[in-house]
């Protein structure tokens, strides 16, 4: 059975809201690395214009998760998969899909801020012109904009040919988040956007996120538990390559259905 947002789900008593056609479907998702079972059978619905968080502990299989849905599994050696991932109904490993068109329209935020080391101008354009936009004048609206996106724009815009390298860690994870838009995704991964940063430059990538649901769908891996909570929608759990749990994050965190759930976020382990 897929663990799916149900189609009216009660949370605290309340009847709220109808069902919504998911952006993400996963069916009986297996992973090996070489002959280590790494996933098994994950089944996850997730909807469009939400942030989902996946919280477990470590090397329970959450990030191996997230690099399915843009097939970065792909670039290691001796990884097997089965099952079914659909994006909007098209299922990414198909043999008619490419990689590298997926990835453009299922982009990735990682742990470390990972600018390239060019201007910060160069590090939005590079994107648009590797795919054929070649106009000054749409460039510069692309960078633009996606440095508004990321509420990035005020701080640098007298500094568009300075190095990405001298802003501040947290100026740098939101300037790879303007490089992940300016490619225009419908979907963003984020595999702890936030964990090499202080609390500070944190609060800034959670209201940046919770800004970017209204017009992207974000699946987000954290190993904080306090964040799932404030930035996400809905939340699952993984432990030991399965998917114990998915609900609400208002479910998850004060019902939890079941006994491993309650246990992790409780801190009895992890």
């Amino acid at each position: 059975m897929i663990a799916q947002v149900p189609p009216i789900e009660a949370v605290a008593g309340e009847l709220t809201q109808e069902r919504v056609e998911p952006r993400i479907t996963v069916r009986d998702l297996n992973l090996y690395y070489g002959k280590f079972h790494a996933l098994k059978s994950v089944n996850l619905e997730v909807r469009p214009n939400q942030v989902t968080a996946l919280i477990g502990p470590s090397g329970c299989g959450k990030s191996t998760f997230l690099r399915c849905l843009n097939r970065m599994n792909d670039l290691i050696d001796g990884v097997t998969l089965s099952g079914q991932i659909l994006i909007d109904g098209s299922d990414v490993n198909s043999l008619s899909v490419d990689p590298i068109a997926l990835r453009k329209r299922v982009g990735m935020v990682f742990q470390k801020p990972n600018p390239f080391p060019m201007s910060i101008y160069d590090n939005i354009a590079y994107g648009p012109r590797i795919h054929g936009v070649r106009r000054k004048d749409e460039v510069e609206a692309i960078v633009r904009r996606c440095l508004e996106r990321a509420f990035l724009w005020n701080e640098v815009k007298d500094k568009l040919r300075d190095s990405a390298f001298a802003l501040s860690g947290g100026q740098q994870q939101r300037l790879c988040i303007a490089r992940t838009l300016a490619v225009d995704p419908s979907i963003i991964l984020m595999d702890e956007p936030c964990s090499a940063l202080d609390p500070i430059a944190t609060s800034a990538i959670e209201d940046l996120i919770d800004e970017l649901k209204k017009q992207f769908t974000i699946v987000m891996v954290t190993h904080n538990m306090q964040q799932a909570q404030r930035a996400s929608d809905y939340t699952g759990f993984f432990m030991m390559g399965e998917l114990v749990e998915f609900g609400s994050t208002e479910q998850i965190f004060q019902y939890p259905q079941k006994k491993e759930t309650e246990d992790y976020i409780s801190g009895r382990f992890g």
